[in-house]
């Protein structure tokens, strides 16, 4: 299993938090970039909310979440979080996540390693 593994989705109210995992295999480097797509439903766009290089290296915020969500690995556990606080409802979407060797851009199609996702619902 070298695709990654998404988990921590859920219901929420407007203006909560959820915390969301991305389990990557031990076979992969875990120095990949690692970045994490959304699809809200009814769409076909699968969009880049944010990224994370190696330790130390840059941090990518899509405008619609900087300042809400936060990006973080834990790399003895060979995994990636993304923590998402002052949900809205336009965050509800499926949650992905994807990896590779470096960067690809902002185009879910361009990284090798993909995940089938996780679902968060944000409604009152």
């Amino acid at each position: 299993q070298v695709q990654p593994v998404e988990s921590g989705g859920g219901s929420v109210q407007p203006g909560g938090s959820l915390r969301l995992s991305c389990k990557t295999s031990t076979d992969i480097n875990i120095s990949y970039y690692m970045a994490w797509f959304r699809q809200a439903p009814g769409t076909e766009r699968r969009e880049m909310v944010a990224g994370i290089s190696r330790a130390g290296g840059p941090i990518y915020y899509d405008a619609s979440v900087a300042g809400r969500f936060t990006v973080s690995r834990d790399y003895d556990k060979y995994t990636g979080y993304l923590q998402m606080n002052s949900l809205k409802a336009e965050d509800t979407a499926t949650y992905y996540c994807a990896t590779d060797e470096y960067y690809r851009g902002i185009k879910w199609g361009e990284y090798r390693y993909r995940g089938q996702g996780t679902q968060v619902i944000v409604s009152s």
